[in-house]
């Protein structure tokens, strides 16, 4: 088996489409080597812990909705031709993902970080959810298999908050400023949203390495 590490954030677009690319890869190799686990980095690390209203982010951002709409055309094509729909539409605000982050680890845990992962992704950028909410995150674990009691208990607290928040630090103090990020086997950086083909070459070389 080969390890797959993912650096990334449930409110990222670009990380949206490279799970959704590299799953339709992962489908078309059933037999794939990668053991994945999926690591935090926030895109707003000092957003405000209640978030922001998204046109008031947007324009702190790019200075006008203009401009907004313009970087964001090409997500909207990348995600159409991976097979995505988004309503950023219905995107209200822009959360704090450290709640989420927290929640990704316990779920991996417990075996089910990728469904919470593909729950997030889905809450936020097709269903307009406020992914920062203790509530939504409850109904994320629960929906995904997770002790919802158990995550709302959780998330009450500071359980694992500073560990998720150095974890963070980490992969910026490698040089990662950008995701998502995927690490093969502890040694290949692969960076950005990469086609479906490219991960098919590269589970069919290290299939070929390994016979």
């Amino acid at each position: 088996m080969v390890r797959l590490d993912i650096f990334s954030d449930p409110i990222c677009p670009w990380c949206y489409i490279g799970k959704a690319n590299l799953d339709r890869a992962l489908e078309s190799r059933p037999d794939h080597p990668f053991v994945i686990e999926w690591h935090p980095f926030q895109l707003n690390p000092d957003m405000p812990a209640e978030g922001m209203d998204r046109r008031d982010y947007l324009t702190l951002k790019f200075g006008n909705p203009n401009d907004a709409v313009k970087a964001y055309m090409p997500v909207i094509e990348a995600a159409e031709a991976a097979g995505l729909t988004l309503d950023l539409g219905a995107v209200s605000r822009t959360p704090n993902t450290l709640d989420a982050h927290r929640l990704i680890h316990w779920a991996g845990l417990e075996g089910r970080q990728s469904a919470v992962v593909a729950a997030l992704f889905r809450a936020y950028f097709q269903q307009g959810r406020d992914i920062g909410d203790a509530l939504v995150l409850t109904d994320i674990a629960g929906t995904a298999g997770m002790d919802a009691d158990v995550a709302a208990r959780l998330l009450a607290t500071d359980a694992d908050m500073e560990a998720i928040r150095e974890r963070d630090r980490h992969p910026r103090a490698r040089g990662i400023q950008g995701v998502p990020c995927f690490v093969v086997a502890d040694t290949h950086v692969v960076s950005g949203a990469q086609p479906v083909r490219l991960w098919q070459d590269v589970i069919d070389e290290i299939t070929r390495k390994e016979i």
